[in-house]
């Protein structure tokens, strides 16, 4: 299963992959080298429909756990002043995506979205310390009466050039639902309140929508 927002992509990939292996038959004479080129060729197409596989998750709905939005790795534990809506301490949990990591962003708990922000910015490396505030990034606030709220921001990294967030304040969305979409690998970062009691550690691997990344305290 494929994700709609690759769907175009990966017709156009499929045509410029048929496209080349004709062009290669007709003109490339040394069998060794046709074999190379479209194996490379095949390698490349499966490399993007790896990208936009979007696998079925089975959240399991909790009002006072938050689970992680994305698949990848726990890059960042730490309590951080969040100047854009909390404008207080909060407990930062950043998970990074490379690029064979499947890319759709989830609801790390359900309720009403408060907040939805597009920030165009810069394409600044993932990990990079000003990343999170000088990226181009979407900024997402849910709430519900168990948990309160929890912010999650989508930051574009150097490769990824598009992020899609389908947040619409006001609207009312179920944990581990998609959130949005970030094109060719990134990171995402989740605000919680600081006593939440945070159930991974760094360099953990974690899937979206299904590891459970803070509890209610």
């Amino acid at each position: 299963m494929f994700h709609r927002e690759g769907h175009k992509i990966i017709f156009a990939t499929l045509v410029f992959i048929v496209a080349s292996f004709l062009l290669i038959d007709g003109f490339v004479g040394l069998p060794w080298l046709q074999m190379v080129l479209q194996i490379t060729l095949l390698i490349f197409f499966i490399l993007i429909l790896q990208f936009f596989r979007n696998p079925k998750r089975n959240t399991l709905l909790n009002d006072i756990q938050v689970v992680s939005p994305v698949d990848g790795k726990v890059v960042v534990i730490e309590e951080v002043e969040e100047n854009e809506y909390f404008k207080e301490k909060r407990i930062q949990v950043s998970v990074f995506m490379s690029p064979i990591n499947v890319h759709v962003t989830r609801y790390p708990i359900g309720g009403k979205v408060v907040f939805s922000k597009y920030h165009p910015g810069k394409y600044l490396v993932a990990w990079h310390p000003k990343a999170s505030v000088e990226n181009e990034r979407t900024t997402v606030v849910v709430e519900n009466e168990s948990y309160g709220q929890v912010l999650h921001r989508q930051i574009a990294g150097a490769l990824a050039k598009r992020i899609i967030n389908y947040a619409k304040e006001g609207e009312l969305v179920q944990q581990g639902s998609e959130s949005g979409f970030i094109k060719f690998g990134s990171r995402v970062d989740l605000f919680l309140p600081v006593d939440t009691q945070i159930k991974v550690k760094l360099n953990q691997k974690v899937r979206g929508g299904e590891t459970v990344i803070a509890e209610q305290a």
